[in-house]
């Protein structure tokens, strides 16, 4: 049965070139996720992260047990940036608009997580955009649906979205090659409960694309 393995939150931390958010440790006891995300936990770049589409992001600990065995070394919960590391799930069993029942709590999966330069400071590895891109074990960031408490423990129950099944892990390898999409492509992605930062950058490539 999946499970929340830990709960993580940040504070701002002070880097080279200036600050995060992604250095999270998990939390004790009972920790509040309102709408725009857990309490406590600190959003610095606001352009591309948080919000109320992309509140809550997950990742699951078969993917972080891939990544031990890949990188030949232990890694805590926390160490990807993520506020609930879940047990019993992988990134691969995600689609936008499942949802995830933890307690009181539900949250719906809206976006695949892009790596960016944060990501490869944290690992303290240049190259780390392009292992975590090729390895294609993106986690998932999501909205909340009902707010309410969760801690380490609770168990996850996931359900799969009724409407026509949009992979994650096929829009996380779309990103990246977002100018060989087909407009059918595009369509059938927007037609799915995407997070408004992935939906407006797919519209704008739609808009080209029918434009000709």
């Amino acid at each position: 049965m999946a499970a929340i393995e830990s709960v993580n939150v940040g504070k701002e931390r002070r880097v080279d070139g200036g600050s995060t958010g992604i250095y999270k440790e998990p939390a004790r006891g009972a920790v509040f996720i309102g709408r725009l995300g857990v309490e406590g936990d600190c959003v610095v770049d606001t352009r591309v992260h948080g919000g109320p589409d992309q509140a809550v992001y997950a990742y699951f600990s078969d993917d972080y047990a891939w990544w031990q065995q890949a990188l030949g070394s232990a890694l805590a919960p926390g160490t990807f940036g993520e506020n609930l590391t879940i047990s019993g799930l992988t990134s691969a069993d995600m689609a936008i608009g499942d949802r995830l029942t933890v307690g009181d709590v539900q949250l719906e999966v809206t976006a695949p997580r892009i790596p960016c330069n944060s990501l490869a400071r944290r690992m303290e590895d240049a190259g780390f955009v392009k292992a975590f891109r090729d390895a294609a074990r993106p986690g998932v960031y999501c909205r909340v649906v009902t707010e309410g408490d969760v801690e380490a423990g609770i168990p996850v129950e996931h359900r799969r979205y009724a409407g026509e099944r949009v992979d994650t892990i096929a829009l996380f390898r779309e990103s990246f090659a977002k100018a060989s999409l087909m407009p059918a492509e595009l369509r059938r992605t927007l037609a799915a409960p995407i997070a408004e930062r992935v939906r407006a950058d797919w519209e704008a490539l739609l808009a080209r694309a029918d434009a000709g």
